[in-house]
């Protein structure tokens, strides 16, 4: 080994392709029409989502070109550094190595543009005037704002409520992009109205706040309607990750025995795991890949393999994945980025085939561990990154027990710097363990479609 700590590529070095694991899990699961129960045509998907990225997401293609356009965007960011944590090591006393791939080095200081991107260079392709999405902590609806800004194309987020309210400094991001920023649920569509009228103090989820988007969408044809996290185009565009983090590998001369990733919707965690599973199958190679959620929204460790909407209005084609039921609403965690009823199809079929397994983690413990990351590697990480890192510290702890030296590698999907007032609450023992009652569970899961049960 090395005593190298950082480990960086040349522009050069930025994948050519996005990786497609659907080509390696055999037939998939047909998306169905939540009216018929019949797999859903390729023009109704094509209402909403760009051509190419209805291509994509349908493909069992193993890659996709990465376009020009979109690859000279990536030069600003990427390649993103790897690190090897031996501070961190050393404050743990453990044999493991311990290693961190980093993207907030992008522009908004998270993964998220890796999609953001070549979704908008795909609408604007096709003649959309404007883009319009939903956000949780704010990462990807700043990441819409700025590659929106960035093709000329206007922008409007719904931003779930309680991270609306936790961190203005996200939404003042994306203001300053250009894009409108609006708190759901709101009272600029049906959907939002509806929950409104049920309880006016409701916080807020994923679920609503994709019903509000579509609803927007379906209603001006000038707009692309665009996601963050679970379909399988979006979780391809993250492979970036994952194949830089290999040829960093090699330059450290290691290879991880254990790969841990944060969990909500699955775009970080398939973006980094998905080219290790690959190598997994394709070669055997032997490699543990962890998905870390929060005990808040338990949707891996505790929810149901069903057909469901990703949306709370039932306005999404159902899509088979582990699921909380789209009526589950959680505690307002900090980590808002992973408070999602439902995970990536492609993530459940992993999980569910026995190639990656979950473990659900609590907020003070994440921050604890976040704290601990931050003075010994100096990152304060998002909460969401917290997630991965205190999974990747109680297994570096565990190897402490059985005097085992393995390699770890942690998806550190971005910074935390809009998430300090969190990280205060904490330090002031205020923030709370929320986690769902067993009768909020037996709410969301009463949701599933039976057409799902069936």
């Amino acid at each position: 080994m090395n005593e190298s700590v950082k480990y960086t590529l040349n522009e050069d070095d930025i994948p050519y392709t996005w990786l497609n694991i659907a080509a390696d899990f055999g037939e998939p699961a047909p998306i169905l029409d939540p009216a018929t129960g019949a797999p859903i045509t390729r023009a109704e998907l094509c209402r909403t989502i760009a051509e190419p990225l209805v291509d994509q997401e349908l493909s069992t293609e193993p890659e996709f070109e990465i376009p020009g356009p979109v690859r000279d965007i990536y030069r600003q960011w990427r390649p993103t550094p790897l690190y090897r944590a031996r501070r961190l090591e050393r404050a743990l006393d453990t044999p493991a190595r311990i290693y961190y791939k980093y993207e907030g080095v992008s522009p908004v200081g998270s993964l998220k543009p890796n999609s953001a991107v070549p979704q908008a260079y795909y609408n604007k392709q096709i003649g959309k005037t404007g883009l319009v999405t939903e956000t949780g902590a704010g990462q990807w609806g700043s990441s819409i704002a700025s590659a929106a800004a960035m093709f000329g194309l206007s922008a409007q987020v719904f931003m779930v409520g309680v991270s609306y309210r936790q961190k203005p400094y996200r939404r003042a991001l994306m203001e300053a992009y250009g894009a409108v920023c609006n708190s759901s649920p709101s009272p600029l569509t049906a959907a939002g109205r509806a929950v409104l009228a049920e309880d006016p103090d409701h916080p807020g989820s994923l679920g609503i706040a994709k019903s509000e988007a579509l609803e927007v969408a379906y209603g001006n044809p000038d707009l692309g309607y665009t996601r963050g996290s679970s379909l399988n185009h979006v979780c391809a565009h993250q492979t970036v990750i994952g194949q830089e983090a290999m040829l960093q590998m090699e330059l450290a001369e290691d290879y991880p025995d254990i790969v841990v990733g944060p969990c909500g919707g699955g775009s970080t965690l398939a973006g980094m795991c998905f080219p290790f599973l690959r190598d997994k199958l394709r070669r055997g190679r032997e490699i543990r890949l962890v998905a870390a959620e929060p005990v808040a929204c338990p949707t891996l460790t505790r929810g149901r393999i069903a057909y469901d909407h990703s949306d709370a209005a039932r306005l999404t084609p159902l899509s088979r994945m582990h699921t909380l039921g789209h009526k589950f609403v959680p505690p307002p965690v900090h980590a808002g980025g992973l408070r999602a009823h439902d995970i990536s199809p492609l993530i459940s079929r992993a999980v569910e085939n026995g190639l990656m397994e979950a473990v659900a983690v609590r907020q003070t413990a994440c921050f604890e561990a976040g704290v601990l990351f931050a003075r010994e590697e100096g990152i304060v990480p998002a909460p969401e990154s917290a997630h991965a890192v205190r999974a990747a510290i109680d297994e570096a702890l565990r190897c402490r027990e059985q005097g085992q030296s393995k390699a770890i590698l942690i998806a550190l999907s971005g910074h935390g710097h809009f998430d300090l007032a969190a990280y205060e609450m904490f330090q002031a023992g205020l923030l709370p363990d929320d986690e769902p009652t067993d009768d909020d569970l037996a709410h969301g899961l009463s949701s599933i479609p039976d057409l799902a049960r069936a």
